[in-house]
């Protein structure tokens, strides 16, 4: 099963066998451990949760979700598989499950950047600065007259970043085992010591 639950270190360059310089996000990622298995029949789909480094003040209700697999993780994430890909509960899994040139997609939060106008959110164009224009950096017009009211989805100013992103269809440039990092080519969202999900299979 091609998953795992990491944090993000950094990023650096490789250097490939035919001489080209690669940019690579480090992710410290596992040991992760089985807390959980979801199948067709109890739960209507197959999934398996794991669980990621180690939190000695766990509640009741996560200590008991967890007691099965004798871990106490800090975080734990949940990942789609095929009913064969489902794993026994206490099952761990490091950065050997992946090799190099695989094709992995990497979901995170992205960097939270407050509240912020169209211009910087949207990559909208101001207005004029003369000639007693007070129209610099607004909005503009929202609507017409008809039918009365703001449409859903209207490109406004409000919090930028801080959401969830996945960027698909990554490749494995850097497997460390030693140190259990997993170098990813290219970017991967979030600041440092972020958490980040890496599930294998082009998308």
């Amino acid at each position: 099963m091609k998953a795992l639950i990491g944090r993000k270190v950094g990023m650096t360059q490789v250097i490939q066998d035919d001489g080209v310089v690669v940019p690579v996000t480090l992710i410290q990622a596992g040991p992760c451990t089985v807390i959980s298995v979801r199948d067709e029949e109890t739960d209507g789909y197959s999934a398996v949760q794991l669980g990621f480094e180690s939190n000695e003040k766990l509640n009741k209700a996560q200590a008991g979700h967890a007691k099965k697999a004798k871990v106490t993780p800090k975080v734990i994430r949940e990942f789609r598989v095929d009913a064969e890909e489902a794993t026994e509960v206490g099952s761990s899994f490091n950065v050997t499950e992946f090799e190099l040139g695989d094709v992995v997609t990497v979901s995170g939060t992205s960097k939270g950047k407050g509240f912020a106008g169209t211009i910087k959110r949207h990559n909208f164009a101001r207005g004029p600065m003369s000639h007693g224009s007070r129209n610099v950096r607004r909005p503009g017009s929202i609507g017409s007259m008809y039918p009365q009211k703001v449409y859903k989805g209207r490109k406004l100013p409000g919090q930028m970043g801080a959401a969830k992103v996945s960027v698909k269809n990554q490749t494995v440039a850097l497997v460390d085992e030693k140190r259990n990092v997993i170098g990813i080519r290219g970017m991967v969202p979030g600041p440092r010591d972020a958490i980040v999900t890496i599930a294998g299979g082009a998308q």
